[in-house]
């Protein structure tokens, strides 16, 4: 994970305890403008450290993954006003899906770029159009990621991606991650997100990745769908978010 924050960042600076990763193109994506803390650091320390590194930008958002050293910063930086989330990793533990016909297949962004744009206006109905733009463009920075990126989709009827996911596959090392999996809400229910995660599961298998993992909110109902298909929780990372 810190792997690919570092590999997709159009600029990376160093800092205790880990980096800063930034995009000027996406700045108010949280996600493309972080900080990112993923070994042992002065606790004390961490705020002080995001704030002079995301001074120029509008939010704070610090990623810490180790447990333990999470567990130590939430003290600190609560203090300083940060919101704090767990979130859960798991691992796919179940059988790989078969192959079969009708499920999701590989789509660019421009396929992905109406539903995206509903879905966050649905998600957060009070940013304006520029907010917007960053959170469904800044997929074009993911192939930078990793070796192997691909975007899946599953289409309703009418052609139109009714549920997506980002896949991230690393051969040489056997890994495998799916991220952002989401559905509109018109096709919720429709068996669309079992075909894009049955697809990226049998895609993974398929490029030698034994290990497929993906992260969910701690507190949210997606991760006991994901429980029910095959994923264990293995550990944690965590994020802390101030405006």
């Amino acid at each position: 994970m810190a792997a690919f924050a570092r590999r997709q960042a159009a600029r990376v600076v160093e800092l205790p305890g880990g980096f800063a990763a930034y995009d000027d193109a996406y700045r108010h994506s949280r996600a493309n403008n972080h900080v990112v803390i993923q070994e042992a650091v002065d606790p004390e320390a961490v705020p002080r450290i995001a704030e002079d590194a995301l001074r120029p930008l509008s939010h704070r958002l610090v990623s810490v993954l180790d447990d333990a050293t999470a567990q130590a910063c939430k003290g600190p930086l609560t203090r300083a006003g940060y919101t704090h989330s767990a979130y859960l990793l798991m691992l796919h533990t179940g059988p790989v899906p078969a192959a079969a016909a009708g499920t999701a297949a590989e789509v660019d962004l421009d396929a992905l770029r109406a539903p995206l744009t509903r879905r966050w206006r649905g998600i957060l109905p009070g940013v304006d159009d520029e907010v917007v733009r960053h959170l469904v463009d800044r997929r074009a920075a993911r192939p930078r990621g990793a070796d192997v990126v691909r975007f899946l989709g599953s289409r309703a009827e009418d052609g139109e991606v009714a549920s997506w996911a980002d896949l991230y596959l690393d051969p040489a090392s056997g890994l495998a991650q799916i991220e952002d999996l989401m559905t509109s809400e018109a096709h919720f229910r429709r068996g669309h997100a079992d075909a894009v995660l049955a697809t990226a599961l049998r895609t993974a298998a398929d490029h030698g990745c034994g290990t497929r993992f993906l992260t969910a909110d701690a507190t949210d109902w997606p991760r006991h769908w994901y429980e029910r298909r095959g994923f264990t929780v293995i550990g944690h990372t965590h994020a802390f978010e101030r405006d």
